[in-house]
């Protein structure tokens, strides 16, 4: 890394104002555009240990809720299959070294959150790291499934959801695989706390992902 000059903030500053109006000017998609056969609702880590309840929950991953609700609906009328990732720990869970503890199994925190719950279209996949994408289950369900269109919602967007995403399209990338990657920003967010802005964590994430061929759009429409 090159030092930091006295230039830093001002650099800084013009690329947020810049990423910021580029994800305004984002356009929707409709449902329609998506293959069935090859498509698949990806829904990370919506569990009660992040919005209601918890030392990591956060009132901006609630507002996620309802739309993410909606294109549920959406996928299930389209045909579309459901997987939602549920952060799920041992007591002394190896994570817990660099956040505070939290998802403890067996909890009401490690439960996906009632609106989604009382779906029911989804497979639920328990994740004991930030990254769902090692989990064998998971890992045994992208080979079975065939799909390689995964449209992804959740939190955090710049620790669980870049994590799979960046994961999941390098995985096909090696393999040398189409694979098409869709975030609706409606339906992404993170935390707000102390030297952790959830509007630049969701900007930095926001471009990573972007310059890593994943796509975004303001919302999936009917």
């Amino acid at each position: 890394m090159r030092k930091i000059s006295v230039n830093t903030c001002e650099n800084c500053n013009m690329a947020v104002k810049s990423l910021t109006n580029e994800i305004l000017s984002l356009s929707p998609m409709s449902i329609s555009e998506l293959d069935p056969q090859r498509s698949e609702l990806v829904i990370v880590d919506i569990v009660n240990g992040f919005v209601r309840q918890g030392a990591m929950a956060s009132p901006l991953v609630e507002d996620i809720i309802p739309p993410v609700v909606s294109l549920m609906d959406k996928c299930t009328n389209a045909n579309i299959p459901a997987i939602a990732f549920a952060d799920c720990h041992c007591a002394d869970c190896e994570e817990f070294s660099s956040f505070p503890p939290h998802c403890i199994e067996n909890t009401a925190e490690s439960e996906i959150v009632d609106e989604i719950k009382s779906k029911g279209c989804y497979t639920l996949i328990k994740k004991n790291s930030t990254n769902g994408f090692h989990e064998e289950a998971f890992k045994e369900h992208l080979t079975s499934s065939g799909k390689n269109t995964f449209i992804v919602t959740g939190d955090c967007t710049d620790i669980c959801v870049l994590q799979f995403c960046l994961a999941l399209k390098t995985f096909f990338t090696q393999k040398d695989k189409k694979c098409e990657i869709i975030i609706p920003i409606n339906c992404v967010e993170t935390y707000d706390a102390p030297n952790h802005s959830a509007d630049l964590m969701n900007i930095a994430a926001y471009k990573i992902m972007k310059d890593s061929g994943i796509r975004f759009v303001s919302e999936i429409t009917d």
